[in-house]
């Protein structure tokens, strides 16, 4: 295959002479308009951004003055144009190029101001097919291209929080950028064409149903670089996706320092999990460690709630994350905060709790704004050695699921429930997982364990140790439903959470040994209920 070859020399210092601006976000804009101005850079410009220019006072030139040609088709073709294009891209040194210049009229442009139509608000937003579409910019990206490839001559920005540094250069060194400047800025430039175009890439593959399309890129923008990553010698930073999903990325940070990547991390585990709690039906919190649940419950106030998922295991809850369903209120926060908590995620917190709140100065308070909808469709992505695994969000739910009891015994309501209860825990704990459950409230969790028999036996261990810690005759788990959210392999695994007090299973079934595991619920009495969906999470 034949690679393009061309030396193009890259000088430390670039006077610019002549400058391109053509915004849609306009934040900023004039000022540095006027800044260029007064070092007698020309100013070419289009359409709102022109208009906006010129009401400012200042001398700019319509970019069809230069092109010759008039902005056409509702604003789709206007820098579209060997003039413009020519003068972004050529190379100054390059005697050939500058006859080009010369025979055809092509004025070097030094500086390219752009930013692009707001697609991504635009989907966000929930705009219709063709608003959406009409949203996607070309000759913004095509400018930005342009001008990044040569930023050996060319300064490109294409974010106004640059404006500033821009400027302090451009006053600085007398008008000229230094090539450090441009190749950073060069570089930021191509990242966010390819976050947007990876935005529009995924949008149609959304709208036209295409579950695996050819070429697949997941795009961010840098909402805060952190301290380190999982590890102390791990570099990490936060990026966002544009998804308007209620949670960690979405939340106003109401007190305390930066999130760190572990916290981050835990805290969208467990604002996830609560969330599959309906607030209008009952207050609900998740108590997070290592991003496995510790404790879940519902109340009849969200301080019982809290309280509840507390008393499932509150060894493992000190230095954890919490999750509310509902706005945090006084009394809840006032029983928060006598445990050292890392992190309290809520829809919304009332001023009462925020002050509470604000006597532990280090404790991280989130609200979030509202919560994210279980149901709701989306992608989930994890990176593996030189490759992606992208997948659709796990958005089933137990209540949309035909249950099929398999035992000779129903379970009652309340077993139902309380197998409901655990089944939806059970879909955010690791695999294996398994999860005891009684009456609105974990009794025991068993997570990530290579044996489903060691997970139930964990649960059942966690379980006796909280009812020593709770002063209790006998561990929650007597009585309680309990949950495997992938199929019981062999009747050892049901055994053993009947041997920890559990008189009512559910898990999705599908084993070739199913008839044996129904033998064995079947002899102990215990009711057992198929859903025919696993919910692994690795």
């Amino acid at each position: 295959m034949a690679v393009i070859s061309k030396k193009i020399p890259a000088p430390d210092k670039v006077e610019i002479k002549t400058a391109l601006l053509s915004v849609f976000d306009k934040t900023g804009i004039v000022e540095l308009a006027q800044a260029l101005s007064q070092k007698g850079v020309r100013l070419l410009s289009t359409g709102g951004t022109y208009k906006a220019i010129a009401a400012a006072g200042l001398a700019v030139t319509d970019v069809s003055e230069i092109t010759g040609f008039p902005e056409i088709m509702d604003g789709r073709v206007k820098t579209l144009h060997p003039t413009v294009h020519g003068g972004l891209l050529a190379i100054r040194d390059d005697s050939d190029h500058q006859e080009a210049m010369k025979t055809h009229g092509i004025e070097a442009i030094d500086l390219a101001v752009i930013n692009l139509y707001p697609f991504e608000e635009v989907r966000a937003a929930g705009g219709d097919y063709p608003t959406t579409v009409e949203n996607i910019d070309i000759g913004g990206p095509a400018m930005i291209r342009a001008s990044a490839k040569n930023h050996a001559y060319v300064t490109i920005l294409t974010d106004p929080n640059d404006y500033a540094e821009f400027s302090e250069q451009f006053s600085a060194d007398d008008g000229k950028t230094a090539y450090a400047f441009r190749q950073r800025m060069a570089a930021k430039a191509y990242a966010r064409t390819a976050a947007y175009d990876a935005m529009i890439s995924n949008w149609f593959a959304e709208a036209l149903s295409i579950d695996t399309p050819r070429h697949r890129v997941i795009g961010g923008a840098l909402k805060e670089e952190m301290r380190y990553g999982e590890n102390p010698h791990q570099k990490a930073a936060f990026y966002v996706t544009g998804e308007r999903r209620p949670g960690v990325s979405t939340a106003a940070l109401l007190q305390g320092k930066q999130l760190s990547y572990n916290n981050i991390n835990d805290t969208d585990a467990a604002y996830e999990l609560v969330a599959e709690f309906l607030p209008e039906k009952a207050p609900a919190c998740a108590i997070i460690k290592h991003a496995n649940p510790c404790g879940v419950a519902t109340g009849s106030s969200l301080v019982e709630a809290y309280r509840r998922a507390l008393a499932c295991d509150s060894v493992s809850a000190f230095g954890g994350i919490i999750a509310l369903n509902r706005i945090l209120d006084a009394e809840t926060a006032e029983e928060i905060v006598k445990l050292f908590t890392e992190v309290i995620i809520a829809p919304d917190v009332t001023e009462e709790a925020k002050a509470i709140v604000a006597r532990k100065p280090n404790l991280r308070l989130l609200s979030a704004g509202g919560l994210p909808d279980p149901r709701a469709a989306g992608l989930t992505a994890k990176t593996v050695s030189g490759g992606l695994l992208v997948q659709s969000r796990d958005n089933g739910m137990v209540e949309d699921l035909e249950l099929k009891v398999v035992t000779k015994r129903a379970p009652t309501a309340q077993e139902l429930e309380d197998m409901k209860f655990a089944f939806k825990v059970g879909k955010h704990v690791k695999s294996n997982a398994v999860v005891y459950a009684k009456d609105g409230q974990t009794a025991g969790i068993g997570a990530g364990q290579m044996s489903r028999v060691d997970s139930a036996r964990i649960a059942a261990l966690k379980a006796e140790e909280a009812a020593k810690t709770l002063g209790l005759p006998t561990p929650m788990t007597h009585g309680s439903a309990v949950a495997s959210e992938a199929f019981l392999p062999f009747a050892d695994g049901l055994l053993s959470m009947i041997a920890a007090g559990a008189t009512a299973v559910i898990q999705p079934g599908g084993s070739m040994r199913d008839q044996e595991v129904i033998d064995a619920a079947n002899e102990h009495g215990v009711a057992m209920v198929f859903t025919g969906m696993r919910h692994f999470r690795h």
